[in-house]
């Protein structure tokens, strides 16, 4: 075994030692979750509208392009294990 402090672990090292002494309390979280939501740049209506109609676009086409594949490969699957038309 090594006795490096990476393997030993270090008093001062957050992973070491009692968790307790290293909570955040309730009142303390709930300000630092307040101060972080202060720097979050939140994109105005025009931005929401457009961003959802591009995503709404991108799902439409993806949605026909798999129906389209399904719908191909299951004819050919069709085709392959019934044998076709030869009658």
């Amino acid at each position: 075994m090594s006795d490096t402090p990476a393997v030993r672990g270090r008093k001062d090292d957050r992973s070491g030692g009692d968790p307790a002494e290293h909570r955040t309390g309730p009142v303390t979280f709930y300000r630092q979750v307040v101060a972080e939501l202060r720097k979050v740049v939140w994109p105005t209506r025009e931005q929401v509208i457009t961003y959802f109609f591009v995503v709404m676009s991108f799902v439409l086409v993806m949605i026909a392009l798999i129906s389209l594949l399904d719908l191909g490969l299951g004819k050919l699957a069709f085709e392959v294990f019934t044998g076709g038309d030869d009658i």
